[in-house]
């Protein structure tokens, strides 16, 4: 049996980095790809307009009119249109082209002046990008980058006061019984707790607090239920759906004339932020 003072040195001994990069290796389901994003851009930037992640992520944040802002992994928006009219100008970077014509549209309606879309991922040139410099540096729901040291290195050196980034807890939005049912195994990757680690190691003793993201939804019918979860199962096969479809049958309850899971889907995400010396 491993003893208290053996575990600690365990935990001590692990090169945070390197199992970060393995956790990324083994990810079956990966969110780095610009298909997949082009693919649920529609889905995604309507779901985040309903929930109230980004009101969580300002109140942690308390932005400041002064700030000029770098969102990595901007999505459509989710964070810069809310953050546009309390910073000075924000920089809204995607690999997913898809995702940066959704924030154009939502700026142009919103008449939004101060949001400048660049198409980009972690592994890119940024500066060739024409990013420099920012006060802050956003990575909301986006470090999917392949070596965790490269890409904490990279928003320490484009952040001249503050750095954030959003982080998976456990399952994140994942539903592990939806992986059962159809007969896949889940593995979602590093979490929050190797970005914290990997941190510590480096000497850099980040804030960290939780935001519980909640989806409550009612779906017309169980086809629909269906179809809105899909999206966790890449590649998903016709005999995956049936299971799928069958999976929901079995576990959606009837509520105001259509279907909905027996309980609230509950996220977790977990808030990290330093600020620069």
């Amino acid at each position: 049996m491993t003893t208290a003072d053996e575990a600690f040195d365990l935990v001590m001994r692990v090169d945070w980095n390197q199992a970060w990069r393995a956790g990324r290796e083994r990810t079956q389901h990966r969110w780095d790809g610009r298909a997949f994003w082009n693919a649920r851009a529609a889905s995604f930037a309507a779901h985040a307009q309903e929930s109230g992640y980004a009101t969580d992520v300002m109140t942690i944040l308390r932005p400041s009119p002064d700030w000029t802002v770098l969102d990595v992994g901007c999505a459509a928006g989710t964070l810069a249109i809310p953050l546009a009219s309390k910073v000075k100008a924000i920089t809204a970077m995607d690999i997913s082209d898809g995702m940066l014509d959704l924030l154009n549209q939502r700026c142009a309606e919103r008449g939004i002046a101060n949001v400048r879309p660049v198409l980009g991922g972690w592994e890119d040139d940024w500066p060739a990008a024409g990013i420099g410099p920012h006060d802050v540096v956003l990575a909301s729901r986006s470090l999917f980058a392949a070596d965790l040291r490269a890409a904490v290195a990279k928003l320490n050196a484009y952040a001249t006061k503050r750095v954030m980034v959003v982080s998976l807890v456990s399952d994140g939005p994942y539903d592990r019984a939806i992986f059962e049912a159809v007969g896949r195994p889940l593995f979602r990757g590093p979490d929050f707790r190797f970005v914290v680690n990997f941190l510590a190691q480096e000497g850099i003793f980040a804030n960290v607090t939780f935001i519980r993201e909640v989806e409550d939804k009612t779906y017309a019918t169980l086809d629909d239920a269906a179809q809105a979860m899909r999206w966790m199962l890449d590649g998903i096969t016709p005999g995956e759906a049936s299971l799928l479809r069958a999976h929901l049958g079995q576990r959606c309850v009837k509520r105001d004339g259509g279907w909905a899971l027996p309980k609230p889907k509950v996220t977790h995400w977990a808030a990290i932020w330093w600020d620069r010396p």
